[in-house]
């Protein structure tokens, strides 16, 4: 039996890669740790620890002494600072893991410099600049027009950003992030009003293990976010389309040609239609992992065999999902898997 450790496995994402694991045949011994003493409850684990943050000096500590008592030998990070943690400390952690390469992953977290690298690449990406002040709110207007996207560089979620109508939105919105004391740089972007696609995989030694991309419908309680996009969504399906596969596939090579482990590429298309990739996520999944898991492909598993450096069954690299499956969620619901015209409601007007 694998014994397996989930760092933030309270949160929508750990509670979805660990009921993934829960899928498999295989089983599972499986640890959670989080900081929120309420989500450290939530996921299903057979044992659950309260953590401090990992800005903490002891927080490698506390982890070693998780993984000695309970014979760990696998640690998946799932949120973004436990990825970064766990990167720069891979060496002091007393258990596998499988992650890109530290400069990967510090370069993945930073959408500027993900935009920056993949232009210089050619593949078609939103114009990209750093702003910090009112003038540079004036050049993005300038370069852009309105509306632009304006954004911070680092963080899940749609982290701090919102559409750009005019110059006193722009102003007033970074104000009020100022004020609110957060120090994030800011980037703005051209406005991409198109599809909104999300591509999922896991890479191996530079090769695509395996992938399925799926398209973003309606969000969890948008109208909480001035966007109107939080970055979880209520409803999504899986689609299939080469220029997606192929694009997705680029932007990693772009940033790691011996790419290993999670890789996660957001994109959007553009007023012609042209697909434009606006962030990648790697060391962890998206929130919505177990959505592919109960439409055939485990990946949070497929993952894990990897990282024991244990074969896996042939599959294909992309498209392992047919395309219109639909996954339906929202707080307090048990999600709902739908296949393209499996609807069961009727029109009542």
């Amino acid at each position: 039996m694998k014994r397996v450790l989930v760092t933030g496995a309270g949160g929508p994402a750990g509670v979805n890669f660990i009921r993934s694991l829960r899928s498999a045949k295989e089983k599972f011994f499986i640890a959670g740790s989080d900081m929120n003493k309420y989500r450290i409850e939530l996921p299903d684990v057979d044992k659950r620890y309260l953590v401090p943050a990992n800005s903490d000096p002891s927080y490698i500590r506390i982890l070693n002494s998780i993984i000695e008592k309970n014979k760990i030998e696998f640690v998946h990070p799932q949120p973004d600072v436990e990825v970064r943690f766990l990167s720069d400390n891979r060496e002091k952690i007393n258990a596998k893991v499988f992650l890109p390469k530290r400069d990967t992953v510090r370069i993945c977290q930073d959408k500027l410099e993900t935009a920056l690298r993949w232009k210089k690449a050619g593949i078609p990406v939103p114009e990209s600049m750093e702003v910090g002040d009112e003038q540079g709110l004036k050049k993005a207007a300038k370069e852009f027009g309105y509306p632009f996207w304006f954004r911070a560089t680092q963080g899940a979620g749609a982290r701090g950003s919102t559409q750009v109508p005019n110059l006193d939105v722009g102003i007033s919105w970074l104000k009020y992030w100022r004020a609110r004391g957060m120090t994030w740089k800011f980037m703005a972007q051209e406005y991409l009003p198109g599809q909104n696609i999300a591509f999922q995989s896991v890479w191996n030694r530079g090769e695509v293990v395996c992938s399925q991309a799926r398209e973003r419908i309606e969000y969890i309680y948008p109208y909480l976010a001035p966007s109107g996009i939080t970055g979880t969504p209520a409803v999504a399906k899986t689609i299939v389309d080469q220029e997606i596969n192929d694009i997705a596939t680029r932007c990693v090579k772009c940033i790691d040609s011996e790419a290993t482990g999670i890789f996660c590429v957001d994109l959007r298309r553009n007023k012609d239609g042209v697909p434009c990739p606006t962030e990648i996520n790697t060391g962890r999944f998206f929130t919505t992992s177990f959505f592919f898991t109960k439409a055939g492909i485990n990946m949070p598993y497929i993952y894990i065999k990897l990282g024991f450096g244990e074969p896996i069954p042939k599959i294909k690299q992309y498209d392992i999902v047919d395309e219109g499956v639909y996954w339906i969620r929202h707080m307090d619901s048990e999600p709902k898997l739908i296949r393209e015209g499996d609807w069961t409601s009727e029109k009542t007007f």
